[in-house]
């Protein structure tokens, strides 16, 4: 079946799927859901996909009704789901809770990806539990190449900016260790307690942060699905 070509069935399951079962669009509406309304913060949350491939399946999402875009005078693209689009939440979200709960946790850590990891903690934050003065935090995936090892995460004013550059600021607190075991944190399958008595997870710099990293962390959507197979 070429990727124009429909399933040739009246089922509604079959039309949604002609749809949304295109490779990578999916995963389009799960940045929409989460947030993402330029173009440049869709990239950043599906850092390998193409932006040809990207432009393709927003302007699918368009024409079949389940985004707007709309352009401003200084030339600023805004997508945003349509009541059509935002009634996709259950669903997408479902398929993620169903493999947290049913994917084995080997599997569901095969695929790793600094840039998705870091860009999902940057808008989950918890900008609340941070101090008010600017706060500079680095992870370091030590086994990672030089382009992709260092992380930064800038808070300030309620507000957190991810560099993979040194912004220049002093480092309130250091995370370092495998992205393994940071994405395996994040999607609540090990905690920052368990990897640091494990000596897996280091951190220094400030002891109330380095305390409170729990809670100022957040997590995935999904950790809190519990699992059916370890």
């Amino acid at each position: 079946m070429g990727e124009r070509d429909g399933y040739g069935q009246f089922c509604p399951v079959s039309m949604a799927s002609e749809i949304l079962c295109s490779r990578w669009t999916t995963l389009v509406v799960r940045e929409l859901l989460c947030g993402s309304t330029h173009f440049n913060e869709l990239r950043r949350g599906l850092p390998k996909m193409s932006p040809a491939l990207l432009s393709k399946r927003l302007k699918e999402l368009e024409q079949t009704g389940v985004i707007t875009v709309t352009r401003s005078a200084n030339g600023t693209t805004h997508y945003q789901l349509t009541a059509s689009g935002e009634e996709l939440r259950p669903l997408i979200m479902g398929l993620g809770n169903w493999a947290q709960r049913w994917m084995e946790s080997r599997l569901s850590l095969k695929n790793l990806d600094p840039s998705l990891l870091m860009w999902d903690m940057r808008r989950s934050l918890d900008t609340r539990r941070l101090p008010t003065r600017r706060c500079t935090i680095q992870f370091l995936y030590p086994e990672l190449s030089a382009a992709q090892k260092s992380w930064w995460l800038v808070v300030e004013n309620g507000k957190v900016d991810l560099c993979n550059f040194d912004p220049g600021y002093d480092v309130d607190l250091l995370v370092e260790g495998p992205l393994r075991s940071m994405t395996a944190i994040w999607m609540g399958l090990t905690t920052i307690r368990q990897e640091t008595d494990a000596e897996t997870l280091k951190l220094e710099g400030d002891r109330v942060l380095a305390r409170d990293m729990q809670e100022w962390l957040g997590l995935s959507v999904f950790a809190k699905t519990p699992r059916m197979r370890a």
